[in-house]
């Protein structure tokens, strides 16, 4: 709708819409996902790297130990308070990494803790990261089976 063709009481709305509204801050929330994600993705390298020096791993058991250890820290950090402060400094940058996974199973458990073990931890434990394992899970069986039917069928 046109501003000539509002009301009075419409421009006034939209006028105080516009001023009590947060301002957009996307350029610097880009900058901070950006940096807090790649600085994750930096210290899983590097533990990564260091496997494979320090442990003389090879990479792919290195890289799967990276995965373990980098759940672990998300965990921990979820645990003791410092995760959220870092997802609420860098918004997607500490989701996307695999530290946010471990952030979204470890998070509900614990704000449902006072309900106890079963019906509180256990209960939401898997309440944000369940769709994504349930459906990650069947989805790879599918692709397996399609797969394995194709080498039946093309004889390979």
């Amino acid at each position: 709708m046109k501003k000539s063709e509002m009301s009075p009481d419409q421009l006034a709305y939209n006028e105080f819409v516009e001023k009590i509204s947060p301002k957009s801050h996307m350029g610097r929330d880009c900058f901070r996902a950006f940096w807090v994600g790649g600085l994750i993705c930096v210290i899983g390298q590097a533990i990564a790297e260091a496997l494979m020096y320090a442990a003389n791993l090879e990479q792919k058991d290195a890289l799967a130990y990276t995965s373990i250890i980098l759940v672990f820290l998300g965990a921990t950090l979820t645990g003791i308070g410092i995760y959220d402060c870092i997802g609420k400094y860098a918004g997607a940058g500490s989701v996307v990494p695999i530290t946010g996974f471990s952030n979204s199973i470890v998070a509900p458990a614990i704000e449902f803790k006072p309900e106890g073990l079963i019906m509180g931890i256990g209960g939401k434990l898997f309440t944000i990261a369940g769709p994504v394992l349930v459906y990650g899970i069947s989805s790879s069986i599918i692709v397996g089976i399609i797969y394995w039917l194709a080498g039946i069928i093309t004889g390979g």
